[in-house]
């Protein structure tokens, strides 16, 4: 999260320096594996391209004066008044060839084309320093940025290749396509959070100069596509005199086949596995990350990894090329899977997850994720998820601060458990946890207890976090603690959510909220950082701590009224799971109510 920044009682996101150790040699091979990246970098930018075969060399790192006096045509001036950074976006439209004489409805594919070219190049140039001497967090920064910057690359052409095929007006086709633009700018947010907490040095300033503008061309990019598709599902909230009832109309989202539903709810013994993983020797594999390793990449269907019971101590991650992996455990609390990483081993909160997950279509079901390193670690990740369509089921996900790192894309949790403290389900996710229960722990002594942190920095991202139908408690600890200091004083206070970005985005709906929350419901970041902004909103929900009464008076928090308005977080219209969802076979509900 916010790692340049230091809350002196709570040490919420302090960045270290960086100590001048060398970079340990087991690092040797990836660095070998940029280095191949940068050689091949050169082809990229010929294909990243979308069409564009004659783009030349665009956007050079510092814009000469000449450039930006260009002066644009109609329709470029037009569309660049949709962004937030219109010279920006002026001086890198005017010098595409063609553009100039493009029409204004065709423009966003040259914005994204040129976003595109942007991101691959600075993407080729730090690969290029691999062998850079770099200490541990400078190393983590900068394995960080290179996966997300790659990441980015593929968003932004799968992008551009949808918009390039004519799918225009309010679709699927444009879900997608916002949610991939929204996914490469929080990806480029994220670098640049890794890097704030590294010390000044020849690596912080090379990634600045390559990363200079890039995330004010993603959002250029992004408030131009989000202007021409129309398909803004939020902006008329509120709606007035539009009232119809969202039902569920199918026990499963649409976008989950036949097979997955079956899937998820036959037990692990009576399926047939593609690999098995079990510590006894009775799999193929003794560890998950073997698995992984071995799972096909860029699959069209769907993988089955069956994890036996057993306590798995390591740090897996699927990557963006290994798609629709199901991980199907032997049940929570029997098939856990256990980390220890935390910021205070000189690492990046992206880079301290004990799973992690970014490849399309990531299911798991049945299975314990958790960090085990304690309070006064801080920031220490369980599961961080930024893979699009995936689903979480039947899950346990234990920590503290920072458990469940909800960083990107679509994602949909369902009967899950989450346990933490500070910021415990945070990130920049369009996501629904919908029948889940989140626990409240004991945090550290002065701490206060923060459910959410929701990380929308740009107000065209599609991005939030919906809470539906689920539960929020106090753990055990807390409760015994809680009860000690009785009913009026509360030790370890818990809030809702605070606005770890200024367009921060949660809602809470129909769920039970226990007593143990603040009266004030939510915790600012920073004095009145964002509280104008954000969107924080409760509908319909019960319990001692549901009472809205004494809930904090700031511009961008309502107590929701609208059916209509509520059911724009719904898994149906927020995550448009109807279209995707079924194929996972996890049950769902799609309205607001069964």
């Amino acid at each position: 999260m916010n790692y340049g920044k230091l809350v002196p009682s709570e040490s919420f996101r302090s960045g270290a320096a960086a100590s001048g150790i060398p970079a340990p040699p087991q690092e040797r091979p990836r660095r070998r594996r940029y280095l191949l990246l940068a050689s091949l970098g050169a082809v990229l930018l010929l294909l990243v391209g979308g069409g564009a075969a004659s783009l030349g060399i665009l956007l050079a790192a510092r814009r000469s004066r000449s450039e930006e006096l260009t002066k644009p045509s109609e329709a470029i001036s037009r569309t660049c008044a949709m962004t937030r950074y219109p010279a920006l976006c002026i001086s890198s439209l005017v010098n595409f060839p063609g553009a100039m004489a493009v029409p204004q409805n065709e423009l966003v594919h040259v914005a994204v084309n040129v976003t595109l070219r942007h991101v691959g190049r600075a993407f080729y140039r730090a690969a290029a320093i691999a062998n850079l001497q770099m200490e541990k967090l400078e190393r983590a920064a900068y394995e960080d940025c290179m996966e997300l910057m790659e990441d980015s690359v593929d968003q932004l052409r799968r992008s551009l290749a949808a918009i390039a095929a004519g799918r225009r007006g309010p679709s699927a086709a444009d879900a997608d396509v916002r949610t991939w633009l929204s996914a490469a700018l929080t990806n480029q947010d994220t670098c640049a959070e890794g890097l704030a907490g590294v010390a000044a040095g020849p690596l912080k300033d090379q990634l600045a100069a390559y990363l200079e503008d890039l995330w004010e061309m993603a959002s250029n990019s992004l408030a131009i596509f989000a202007g021409s598709s129309g398909g803004d599902d939020f902006s008329e909230i509120p709606i007035q005199n539009r009232r119809r009832r969202l039902m569920g109309d199918a026990p499963f989202p649409a976008w989950v086949t036949g097979k997955d539903r079956s899937l998820l709810e036959t037990p692990a013994v009576a399926i047939e596995a593609d690999l098995v993983v079990a510590q006894d020797g009775s799999g193929r594999y003794e560890t998950i990350q073997q698995a992984v390793k071995a799972a096909p990449e860029h699959s069209t269907r769907r993988i089955i990894i069956h994890i036996k019971a057993g306590r798995y101590e390591e740090n897996v991650k699927v990557g963006r090329k290994k798609t629709n992996l199901m991980f199907i455990g032997d049940g929570r609390g029997k098939t856990i899977v256990s980390g220890n990483l935390s910021v205070s081993d000189r690492l990046t909160t992206f880079h301290t997850a004990t799973f992690a997950a970014m490849g399309t279509g990531f299911v798991a079901r049945d299975m314990t994720f958790e960090n085990t390193a304690g309070p006064a670690k801080h920031q220490a990740v369980a599961l961080r998820v930024g893979a699009d369509r995936a689903v979480v089921y039947r899950c346990d996900v234990l920590g503290y601060q920072d458990t469940l790192y909800v960083h990107s894309q679509r994602q949909f949790y369902r009967d899950c458990a989450v346990a933490g403290t500070v910021d415990f389900v945070f990130g920049n996710a369009a996501v629904v946890l919908q029948n889940c229960t989140l626990y409240a722990r004991r945090p550290l002594e002065k701490q206060k207890n923060t459910i959410t942190a929701q990380g929308r920095k740009d107000p065209n991202q599609n991005t939030g976090i919906s809470i539906h139908v689920s539960r929020v408690l106090p753990s055990p600890e807390l409760a015994a603690a809680e009860k000690e200091e009785g009913r009026h004083h509360r030790r370890y206070p818990t809030f809702l959510g605070r606005p770890w970005k200024a367009y921060s985005r949660t809602v809470f709906m129909l769920s039970h909220i226990a007593g143990h929350v603040h009266p004030a419901g939510w915790l600012e970041w920073d004095g009145d950082f964002a509280v104008d902004t954000l969107y924080y909103g409760e509908y319909r929900n019960s319990g001692d701590g549901a009472a809205v009464g004494l809930r904090v008076n700031w511009p961008g928090y309502r107590v929701i009224a609208m059916e209509e308005e509520a059911a724009k977080f719904t898994v149906r219209r927020f995550i448009h799971g109807t279209s995707w969802l079924p194929s996972t076979g996890v049950a769902f509900l799609s309205g607001l109510t069964p």
